[in-house]
């Protein structure tokens, strides 16, 4: 029976994706030495916040997501980041490939939000496996599915992150609204006389922080 180990060697920026994105340089290994003809691969990449610490500002960054720093013991659990997947060619032992991770700046996935909030130190990832997988010898072709049990873990480093949105939203961010806020945001700017969103923005804040005051 095959016998297979997966490990991530590193992840990077893509800098040449149509979209943002993100590469998982990943080792597949079979153990036994039989021969793979190739593999459909499926992943499931979860974020565990739990392995880690986190720094006064970002404690009240993901006050959103978890609640307050009290309730962190039942609140703070691994949730799915993304599914992504890959095809592997044939080898024999181990090979090397891409994964990649499509990525995305809207801050109402809970992945971003969690990611945006973080200031510096590493992103703890868990790969889960499953797919078919094709083998070859003398007698044809096999086909047998990975074992749920095959999973990686990887610290991906925040700045990787950080560094693949400022190259696709330099100096910038990305909010959805519904389409009847954004109605209300352009009609505002025009009676205005605002240039940018950036300034209506800004306006906005400075009329709430008056009416606080």
């Amino acid at each position: 029976m095959s016998d297979y180990r997966f490990t991530i060697l590193d992840v990077f920026a893509e800098p040449y994706a149509i979209a943002p994105q993100l590469t998982a340089r990943m080792r597949v290994e079979e153990t036994t030495g039989r021969r793979i003809h190739a593999i459909v691969l499926r992943c499931q990449v979860r974020i565990e916040p739990q392995r880690r610490r986190y720094a006064p500002t970002e404690q009240d960054g993901l006050r959103g997501l978890f609640g307050e720093r009290s309730r962190w013991a039942d609140t703070l659990k691994p949730f799915q980041w993304m599914h992504c997947n890959a095809t592997v060619p044939g080898f024999t032992g181990s090979t090397e490939t891409d994964l990649a991770l499509p990525c995305t700046y809207d801050l109402e996935v809970i992945g971003t939000r969690y990611l945006h909030a973080l200031d510096a130190g590493e992103v703890p990832l868990t790969f889960l496996y499953s797919g078919t997988v094709f083998t070859r010898s003398g007698n044809g072709f096999g086909v047998e599915q990975i074992p749920w049990a095959c999973e990686a873990r990887h610290a991906m480093p925040v700045s990787v992150w950080r560094k693949m949105i400022s190259s696709y939203y330099p100096n910038s961010g990305w909010v959805r609204v519904g389409s009847d806020v954004l109605a209300e945001l352009a009609d505002y700017r025009t009676r205005h006389g605002l240039v940018s969103w950036d300034e209506t923005m800004q306006k906005l804040l400075a009329a709430e922080e008056g009416t606080a005051r």
